[in-house]
């Protein structure tokens, strides 16, 4: 003999304070009810509370009963709804489909730029699960500071009608609307990342250090000009880099170091830092730079690794030669594979965070390549790119809440 269910979901709001979701779950648990599905939020002390249950025909009024007294005793207001059987077996199958992490970040999200996601995510027929915010509470006042961050993830499930659209229409958003815009499947190695490889000028550090040995070595132009021609692909980076080197010849060494005591840091990078080693990430450098001033980096802020190129110095000065061999693009993809595989860990697991062309390798080889303030074409290859905040905006996309990185120092 079959048995009849029922299936009623109830929605708590009201004034939220301690002892809400406890004085309804002990109701349920005192009636042997099934809790289905349950979910809840906070907004400005504003309590939403979801629980769907099952139990049977003879005990669902009675189990109604005890919640609306109890919700009345506690000034909150509760609804119930029945849901059908079938309809919660369509949505019980939804648990196919594939799951996306959206995170949405900037200065300054507004209404706006909320409305422009959210237009495209119901336009792909995509079902927002949930919403957070990942950065702190926000001060009225927070227009005026210049280095503030506002962060939201969205939690969204279905399969895209058009996955490489959607991407084009986000990175259009993030080069037109001033916010940046993450999209990743919500997979178990979106959750267990534990390596991040970072390129140095321009990402670590707001310079190309090349320059500033140039400039104190008085070929500032030249440097530059060679700098150019690779770029517009006349020349290759491998011979760019020896050129630029060799023009460097005669300078000081004495020079590198009032250099690297002057860097400037990139904003975020010792708040991210701080959060990387604390939950246990091993982090590299690899840099089409300078091993000195990686080394620099690495005992400031605690670097695992250091990867880049060795000036050759004789006698106190720059012989206008390198050591070894040059660390160019590829060079930075084999290291990045070389390294997970010392530490043991799957290259899904591996996050890649550079500015410039010669990174796309190691962009597209990790698991998550990140383009941080990078030209267009290095932001589209790389699909997820950080463009209107620092580089502690890594963190957001790693699923990080300002909530934990303030808590637990």
């Amino acid at each position: 003999m079959e048995h009849k269910i029922e299936l009623i979901l109830v929605n708590i709001s009201g004034y939220d304070r301690p002892g809400v979701t406890s004085a309804l779950t002990d109701i349920l648990a005192r009636h042997d009810a099934q809790i289905l599905d349950i979910g809840q939020a906070d907004i400005h002390h504003s309590l939403s509370l979801g629980i769907l249950f099952r139990t049977s025909p003879e005990r669902s009024g009675e189990i109604m009963k005890d919640l609306l007294f109890k919700c009345y005793e506690l000034n909150v207001q509760i609804r119930f709804t029945p849901i059908a059987i079938e309809a919660y077996e369509e949505w019980v199958g939804l648990q196919g489909k594939d799951r996306w992490i959206i995170t949405i970040l900037g200065r300054r999200l507004t209404a706006r730029h909320i409305a422009l996601v959210t237009d495209e995510i119901a336009a792909q027929e995509l079902n927002i699960d949930g919403i957070q915010r990942l950065t702190g509470r926000m001060p009225l006042g927070e227009d005026e500071e210049p280095r503030s961050k506002s962060c939201v993830e969205f939690s969204v499930r279905g399969n895209p009608r058009d996955i490489t659209a959607m991407r084009g229409r986000f990175l259009q958003l993030s080069q037109t609307e001033e916010f940046d815009i993450s999209m990743q499947e919500d997979n178990v190695f979106r959750r267990c990342r534990r390596l991040i490889c970072f390129d140095m000028d321009s990402t670590l550090i707001e310079t190309e250090v090349i320059d500033e040995l140039a400039d104190r070595a008085g070929v500032g132009p030249q440097v530059r000009a060679v700098t150019e021609r690779a770029m517009r692909g006349e020349i290759d980076f491998c011979e760019s880099f020896r050129q630029r080197v060799a023009l460097l010849k005669g300078l000081d060494e004495s020079v590198m170091r009032q250099i690297a005591e002057n860097l400037p840091i990139t904003e975020g990078v010792e708040r991210m830092m701080q959060v990387l080693k604390r939950t246990g990430y091993k982090t590299a450098i690899l840099s089409g730079g300078f091993t000195y001033f990686g080394n620099w980096l690495k005992e400031k802020f605690g670097f695992d690794y250091v990867y880049a190129n060795e000036l050759e110095i004789e006698d106190g000065k720059l012989t206008g030669r390198y050591v070894g061999d040059i660390v160019d693009g590829k060079r930075k993809a084999e290291l990045l594979k070389i390294i997970a595989q010392v530490e043991k860990i799957n290259i899904a697991q591996t996050i890649a965070v550079g500015d410039g062309a010669n990174d796309l390798p190691m962009l597209s080889t990790a698991g998550l390549g990140i383009a941080f303030h990078a030209k267009p074409k290095v932001k589209q290859t790389a699909r997820q790119s950080i463009s209107t905040i620092g580089l502690d905006g890594v963190l957001y996309f790693l699923g990080f809440k300002d909530s934990f990185i303030t808590d637990n120092k």
